[in-house]
């Protein structure tokens, strides 16, 4: 790595959405970034030539992503490094509808992405990042982990197996490692959208999020992507293994 700086982080779907909005904000602060998604930020590569790091990768394909930690590319990576994070931000919605309806390829894709992976690369910087004196994992979760919602059994489900990983990871005997599952409220990302384009015999809420819209209720990514670095660069980062970034922002 051409960059010196003492925090390092590695953000999954780095290349829209939150993701790209959260890669911004750590280059930003100075943070050297690895950014983990299926293309390449062309536009942020080029602003941050020497401090974005990128590869492509199949995230939605866990025998792929075995295949890139079997490398010693991660190591590499975080090798020097003071303070290391992950953002395993990457995700999906789909399948969207009743349980008779959905697609068993793609239920498997979405606890690949949504699931295997992140736990992969979890487990992974928790053991590449032995000399990191700070090790910090974000799962970015979701309100639909802690409540059911109809047509979202899929992403419900898998949410939750985040915070439930979060919760589980917190108990370990390791101080050195602080982690949570942390839910950014209801974002303006191509992700509502497909919501939204949903039909209600799919989503019976969709209606709900169609207000949020047409209101001007939604958070931009950028404001959600600031208020998430904030907490996760923070000394009170992992107090708590689940939690809602709307609720700290009160509380603040």
């Amino acid at each position: 790595m051409t960059s010196s700086s003492p925090t390092r982080a590695i953000v999954t779907g780095h290349t829209r959405g939150i993701g790209a909005a959260l890669a911004e904000q750590l280059l930003a602060r100075n943070v050297t970034v690895l950014g983990l998604s299926r293309s390449r930020h062309a536009e942020l590569k080029t602003r941050y030539p020497a401090q974005l790091e990128e590869i492509e990768l199949q995230l939605a394909e866990p025998a792929r992503v075995a295949q890139w930690l079997a490398t010693d590319a991660l190591r590499h990576f975080v090798r020097g490094a003071q303070t290391v994070l992950l953002i395993n931000n990457a995700g999906m919605v789909q399948p969207i509808g009743p349980i008779e309806g959905q697609d068993p390829a793609n239920i498997a894709d979405a606890v690949s992405l949504n699931v295997a992976t992140p736990l992969m690369l979890a487990s992974a910087l928790a053991a590449a990042a032995v000399d990191a004196t700070d090790r910090r994992i974000v799962h970015i979760s979701s309100g639909a982990a802690r409540n059911a919602y109809p047509g979202w059994s899929i992403y419900c489900a898998t949410k939750a197996a985040l915070d439930h990983h979060a919760r589980a990871v917190a108990l370990d005997a390791n101080r050195a490692l602080r982690i949570c599952s942390l839910a950014p409220g209801v974002i303006d990302t191509d992700m509502q959208a497909q919501i939204r384009g949903s039909g209600e015999d799919q989503f019976p809420m969709r209606q709900r999020f169609e207000d949020l819209k047409r209101n001007g209720q939604l958070t931009s990514p950028e404001q959600c992507a600031a208020a998430l670095v904030e907490y996760a660069l923070s000394d009170a980062f992992g107090n708590t293994p689940v939690a809602d970034i709307r609720e700290i922002a009160k509380a603040a």
